[in-house]
């Protein structure tokens, strides 16, 4: 039974079919924030776009040896090649046909995400013969990964929201949406960092736990939640069922990211860690359900 569990378990969080339920999750929380019934081409839109994304970039940085890796999760996409090619394929073909439902101005906002997301991961700038992608710029990474996450699950759903006149959010709770969503994004996202600390390294990518070390590295991600909880405080109106719902999603990550100090399973990280952006609309959910 446990084997079959691990295999099920192998599948959805290696093939990124997890992550990319948590791009719709963290769609979702935006629906739930703004009181708004979800758009079901949105979803699918964030479903398939972070699924095509992720396996691109994992194909890309294909190791020499896959097989001598010492991360479980690339020796299962490797010895799973033709799934994975297959399960991209899909997803772009997915992609096209739900673009001509967004609003042009969600149109250009998916172009520029698409732009920064390829020059993330392609070397296509050189400075004295050597080729580098964004990621390779020091400190970059986390910005560009809590950039991408943040303006895709917040700002893509308000943007068609508004096209489509179900509900108009001011600019100011837009940025404080994104904001929060940004410092949440970055404070799950610094973990990983961590845990590649050695192998980034080797590969000259300046990373925040590289630049900082690791002590500093996880000060950050407390920091990062801190100032969630700060934005939250000062500016909610009313405190209600989302706020606590918010800010016990934020606690149980702050707990989460503490116990990944010692936790080095890669399960953790990708079930749990990254399970806190499921988690967060699961929660949220709740509590719409509890009288307060």
């Amino acid at each position: 039974m446990k084997k079959y569990i691990n295999q099920t378990l192998d599948f959805l969080l290696f093939s990124n079919i997890f992550i990319a339920l948590c791009a719709v999750a963290q769609g979702l929380v935006t629906y739930q924030l703004v009181r708004a019934k979800p758009e079901k081409y949105v979803l699918a839109l964030l479903f398939f776009s972070t699924l095509a994304l992720y396996n691109f970039s994992i194909l890309l940085a294909k190791p020499k040896d896959p097989d001598k890796s010492p991360f479980r999760r690339v020796q299962w996409i490797f010895s799973h090649y033709r799934l994975m090619i297959t399960l991209t394929i899909i997803a772009i073909l997915s992609i096209l046909p739900l673009i001509l439902f967004l609003s042009v101005t969600s149109q250009i906002l998916l172009f520029f995400l698409g732009l920064v997301s390829i020059a993330y991961n392609l070397p296509i700038f050189s400075i004295h013969e050597k080729r580098f992608g964004l990621r390779n710029i020091p400190g970059i990474k986390l910005f560009l990964i809590a950039m991408i996450w943040s303006l895709s699950c917040v700002l893509l759903p308000i943007l068609e929201m508004e096209s489509d006149q179900i509900i108009m959010v001011s600019a100011k709770d837009t940025i404080l949406l994104i904001a929060k969503r940004f410092l949440f994004i970055a404070a799950i996202t610094i973990p990983f960092d961590i845990r590649d600390l050695f192998q980034d390294k080797t590969s000259e990518l300046k990373t925040i736990p590289v630049m900082l070390g690791e002590k500093k590295a996880y000060l950050i991600c407390q920091i990062l939640l801190l100032a969630y909880l700060i934005l939250l405080f000062l500016f909610t109106r009313n405190f209600d069922k989302n706020f606590f719902g918010l800010m016990l999603t934020i606690l149980l990550t702050g707990w989460l990211i503490f116990r990944s100090n010692w936790q080095k399973k890669e399960y953790y990280y990708f079930l749990y860690l990254d399970g806190t952006m499921i988690l967060q609309f699961l929660i949220l959910l709740l509590f719409s359900f509890v009288p307060i």
